[in-house]
């Protein structure tokens, strides 16, 4: 989902249309909408593509954009999206919740799935 919220935003502030980001990439005006409301996936040659007429990362479009190193490990880092660490700084806000998904992540995913019917 972070593609098609990305792409829509870079479009925009790069003063396109989808028909006009959809000629500078050789795809569709509807491939452009359909990327943008996460009905479709860009091939990994349109992506690239994207990434440079948009003049970022393949790695930012796909969401990964903060290297976040593991406490306690010399070496894995992750890319995290700035929206997952501000979900994650939301959540450590409410003590009771973030000790629940801390204690049993599994169980915590599980209700939430329930609940949403996931």
């Amino acid at each position: 989902m972070l593609l098609s919220k990305r792409l829509k935003e870079l479009r925009i502030s790069n003063g396109l249309t989808q028909r006009e980001l959809g000629e500078r990439v050789n795809v569709t005006k509807v491939s452009i909408c359909c990327y943008e409301n996460g009905t479709r996936t860009p091939t990994l040659d349109t992506l690239t593509k994207l990434g440079k007429v948009l003049d970022v990362d393949v790695d930012y479009l796909l969401g990964y954009d903060s290297p976040v190193k593991e406490k306690g490990k010399s070496k894995k880092v992750i890319n995290m999206a700035k929206e997952e660490i501000e979900f994650i700084t939301e959540i450590r806000k409410l003590e009771n919740i973030h000790q629940a998904i801390i204690e049993n992540p599994k169980r915590i995913i599980e209700l939430i799935s329930k609940e949403l019917n996931f």
